[in-house]
């Protein structure tokens, strides 16, 4: 392991600046952290970090070439998960406005299953673009092709693991009631601006 740990630096590093930055992934763990609290976004960040799973997986299995090498394919999948986007876009326009904030508050906390919030995390992940295009470029640019694929497992073990630490943090820090309690007192508003932003994620994933 230790010949490769300048490998293992160089994903480590792209790997945080690329989950760090704004996108589907923050958009719906800010979300959830807000309107359904800690325990919600938890699961949801936990659903975030399985679904980088998938795009290890079809790494290591080669389909990685298979979507660089095919436009038509990779248009397909930017299609559908755009259409999610906006699915989860045009829901959180709809959002009525709280008459009591405080209420509002310890009402929509648990209103939702778990399995419901890690099931929504997982998608918004899977379905990522960004991801699909980050994980193909770190796998067939960034990779060694003669890195064992124990390795290569290894990173995306990691990288798993990084994003749900790094999301179960986030969830921690927006789900505090006094986080909470900023939010809901713009309640509608806030839900609006979710949505608009989700939905131009929707608009940047398919353009």
């Amino acid at each position: 392991m230790v010949e490769y740990l300048d490998e293992f630096l160089i994903i480590a590093l792209a790997h945080f600046f690329a989950v760090a930055s704004p996108g589907p992934d923050f958009a719906i763990v800010l979300k959830q952290s807000v309107q359904q609290g800690r325990r919600n976004a938890l699961y949801t960040s936990a659903g975030v970090g399985l679904g980088i799973f998938v795009h290890v997986s079809y790494c290591l299995l080669g389909v990685a070439i298979l979507l660089a090498n095919s436009p038509e394919l990779f248009d397909l999948f930017k299609y559908i998960a755009g259409a999610y986007l906006a699915y989860m876009g045009v829901q959180a326009l709809r959002a009525k406005k709280n008459t009591e904030p405080e209420q509002a508050i310890g009402a929509s906390s648990n209103t939702e299953s778990d399995f419901k919030a890690l099931r929504r995390g997982f998608l918004v992940n899977a379905l990522n673009p960004k991801a699909t295009l980050f994980f193909l470029s770190l796998f067939t640019l960034m990779i060694d092709p003669e890195t064992p694929q124990s390795i290569q497992i290894f990173y995306g073990l990691y990288m798993a693991l990084a994003t749900w630490v790094w999301f179960s943090l986030l969830s921690v820090v927006l789900s505090r009631p006094k986080v909470r309690r900023f939010f809901h007192r713009a309640g509608h508003w806030f839900d609006r601006g979710i949505g608009v932003v989700l939905l131009l994620l929707a608009m940047r994933v398919v353009i």
